[in-house]
């Protein structure tokens, strides 16, 4: 919907592509991609990687750029009730509903909804959307196709081919280094 308005504001078209697909639809070199890309201890926290945090707050306070801590799930809750614009309201509810999501849906569950809810591309959500829009099927990426996909998501609407190729290389070393 914010994707929308905004393109009706700027008198742009806009289409937005879009199907859900169970997790076992997803090869796991995408699912893996992902998690390498986007929150590497996805599988050892329990909604907020304070590791993270803290690392970013450090950063943040020694003057380096600005980044985000987020989690998986703590994206996932975003992308379900809050959109994209940035507030600390936002991230208030934010910090109180993801254990929630946590315990009521479980690891698998967040992983699957996230992977069909995330932005791709301009009017490209889900997987088998970006996977489509990549020359492939969701079921069929290979691992670098998943890695370049994966490399989108930080900056969805930024598509860089230096970017994706430089990022892609990290997250395939982060998969091996995970035993992916």
């Amino acid at each position: 919907m914010e994707r929308r308005l905004q393109a009706w504001i700027d008198d742009k078209p806009y289409h937005e592509r879009y199907r859900f697909i169970p997790l076992a639809e997803i090869s796991p070199n995408l699912q893996h991609a992902v998690v390498a890309a986007e929150d590497a201890r996805f599988y050892q926290h329990h909604g907020f990687d304070w590791d993270e945090i803290q690392i970013a707050a450090d950063e943040a306070m020694e003057g380096g750029r600005k980044r985000g801590a987020s989690t998986i799930t703590q994206q996932l809750v975003k992308n379900l009730l809050f959109g994209t614009s940035r507030s600390y309201l936002r991230k208030g509810a934010e910090f109180t509903l993801t254990p929630l999501a946590e315990f009521f849906l479980g690891k698998q569950r967040i992983l699957e909804l996230y992977l069909n809810v995330v932005e791709w591309g301009p009017g490209i959500y889900g997987a088998d959307q970006a996977c489509r829009a990549y020359g492939t099927t969701p079921r069929t990426i290979d691992r670098q196709q998943a890695a370049r996909l994966a490399a989108i998501l930080p900056a969805p609407l930024r598509r860089r081919p230096e970017r994706m190729n430089h990022y892609s290389d990290l997250i395939l070393e982060r998969m091996r280094q995970m035993g992916w």
